[in-house]
Order: C-alpha cells, then structure tokens, then sequence
C-alpha cells in the first residue's frame, strides 16, 4: 500500500504543476504575488565600469547588472569551475555510483558472500558502455569507423589531384631537362676529344 501512495502523489503533483505556469496573463503567480508571468519580456544586462545601462522597450522588464571594468571580458562568473566536479553532477550520476555500495553475494562482483565473482563481466561489461559512449556520444564503434573512413578518403582526391599536377609539371619541364642534358654531354664529349687531340 505505501509503494503506491508515493507515486499516487507524485503523479497529482505532476498533472497539477502546468496550471501554475500560463505565460503571458496578468494575474496571482505561484507564489501569490500580483505581477507578470511572461517571463519572455524580463531581460538581464551586464554593464560594466561606467557603461550606462540601455533604455528598455515600454513592454519589457530589464535588470540591469552593474559589473567592474575588470570583469568585462572575462567568462561569467556563472561558466567558471570545473564542470566535473562533485558538486556540479547531477543527482542522477551520484545515486548512480551508489547503487552497488555494500552489495555483496551474487552477481555483486565482490571477496564477500559466496558467487561475488559472478557480477565481474557484468561490471566490466557496463563500465566499457560508459566508456564508450563518453567517448562516442550516442554513435556505434561501426559510425566511428565510418566517419574516420570518411575523413581519410575526403583528402584522397585532393592528394591525387595534387600529385597528378606535380607530375604533370615534370613532364613538361622533361623535354627541356633531356635537351639540356643531351646538351651537356656533347659539350663533355668535345672536351674529351679535344683533349684526346692534342
């Protein structure tokens, strides 16, 4: 009976989430205060240093932030940190790790209770998933190849065509190298009969 009255409530809950949030009418919001809600008309502004603030639309709600000069072109405060840190992951990947704290027995891949060995594929296993999609995103190890294919056979035809033109050039600098060598060795053989002469 309590296993269904939690999700009992948390469903109402749900279903009556939605009436709170009607954009764009006047009137009581969630909280019980009289105001807007379209929260589309509400803009947030940094100026920085002296920097005047911009004059709003007569239908828009602006806040202006007032921030030092120094902090003008640096990355907002918001964006700074470390985005893997413990702090910033989600609650989803914190119950995640989790979830095999104190298992022990079958299927648990641990020293203690008798078959803790049997869960060591099955934890091998689902650690190379992870892997593999933090790594891929949502491709198959079959698109990575596949793309890695691609880029290799994208320059082919500019490498080919770039040596094509190289040889091309050879050739037609060929008649003029092989004169010019036919032209050199007559010179050497004269040089040799004229020394051979005297």
């Amino acid at each position: 009976m309590r296993r269904l009255l939690f999700p009992l409530i948390l469903g109402a809950a749900a279903l009556a989430t939605p009436a709170f949030a009607q954009p764009g009418k006047e009137g009581p919001n969630p909280v019980g205060e009289t105001g807007p809600i379209d929260t589309d008309k509400v803009k947030l502004v940094y100026v920085y240093g002296d920097d005047a603030c911009p004059v709003p639309a007569e239908d828009e709600i602006q806040v202006c932030a007032k921030m030092p000069e120094r902090e003008r072109y640096r990355i907002p405060p918001e964006l700074r940190g470390d985005p893997f840190a413990p702090q910033n992951q989600s609650w989803v990947n914190r119950a995640k790790s989790l979830e095999t704290v104190g298992a022990s027995g079958i299927n648990s891949c641990s020293v203690a209770g008798a078959g803790g060995f049997t869960g060591c594929f099955a934890k091998l296993a689902r650690e190379a998933k992870e892997e593999r999609k933090t790594m891929l995103g949502s491709a198959t190890w079959k698109d990575a190849v596949a793309a890695q294919r691609e880029k290799r056979l994208g320059t082919i035809d500019a490498d080919s065509e770039k040596i094509e033109a190289e040889a091309k050039a050879a050739e037609a600098h060929a008649p003029a190298d092989e004169k010019a060598a036919a032209e050199a060795r007559a010179r050497l053989e004269r040089q040799d009969n004229n020394a051979g002469g005297k």
